[in-house]
């Protein structure tokens, strides 16, 4: 789940735990193979690489599997990757919209699989636009609260990243989620790194215009049934939201 309200940083935590280490994992690494094809496999040479490595080493990947896709994506293993990235419009509960990007071999397969998860869980497919009117693409660039030897403040971000082209620094809980252009996350990312500030992640996403607020906790169960139904699909690989779930109400969920 991507968005900027603190349900991402809860389906983060979700995310990493040992029962979807595995499709954590192959997410990672087919986001290597992609990048490792469309812009080489130099890391030096194409930051899209670098930081799908980077996001896969702060997740314990282990170094071999990312250096074989690496090779995988880059042709170096005289193999080759078909991979192609089809959007998905979807309408949830009290109408909150979904955006849903696969990464997938098998168009058909991934259509299929969307549609039935969607439909099973209380969601339908939005025509092509009616969602994705609704979200900008934009650098995002995640920053741990909590750093080696010190906290990390909002000031300390924006003061790094502002002439970087910091549009928006959104106050995650644990973390700082640095909104740009999605032209600037590379100059964004590295910013902090010349100011000693360290990164979780740094991508471009689909961000909500507007957030859609979800304070009753049946409605917010339907919301995350259809999330996390998507998310499982081995094609999918983000699922962004305009969904704005409140702290006590994920608390009642997760009860």
């Amino acid at each position: 789940m991507s968005g900027h309200s603190k349900w991402a940083t809860t389906k983060h935590k979700k995310a990493v735990i040992d029962a979807r280490r595995g499709k954590l994992f192959a997410k990672l690494i087919k986001n290597i193979e992609v990048a490792a094809k469309s812009g080489g496999p130099d890391p030096a040479g194409n930051p899209t690489l670098y930081d799908a490595i980077q996001k896969a080493k702060k997740q314990s990947v282990p170094n071999d599997n990312i250096d074989r896709a690496v090779k995988r994506g880059g042709g170096l293993d005289g193999g080759a990757v078909a991979y192609e990235t089809i959007m998905y419009e979807v309408y949830g509960p009290q109408g909150v919209a979904l955006l849903v990007e696969c990464l997938t071999d098998n168009r058909n397969r991934a259509a299929m699989e969307v549609r039935t998860a969607v439909t099973r869980n209380g969601g339908t497919m939005a025509d092509p636009g009616s969602v994705s009117r609704l979200f900008n693409r934009k650098g995002v660039v995640v920053v741990p609260k909590a750093q080696e030897g010190k906290e990390v403040t909002e000031d300390d971000v924006l003061e790094a990243t502002l002439d970087a082209g910091a549009e928006e620094v959104v106050d995650l809980g644990e973390s700082f989620e640095v909104q740009s252009e999605a032209s600037d996350v590379v100059a964004v990312r590295t910013a902090l790194q010349a100011a000693g500030v360290d990164y979780d992640s740094a991508e471009v996403q689909f961000v909500a215009t507007m957030d859609i607020p979800v304070s009753e906790s049946d409605a917010a169960a339907k919301v995350i049934r259809l999330v996390d139904a998507v998310d499982d699909l081995d094609d999918v690989q983000n699922v962004y939201s305009n969904a704005d779930i409140p702290d006590d109400v994920l608390e009642t969920v997760d009860a």
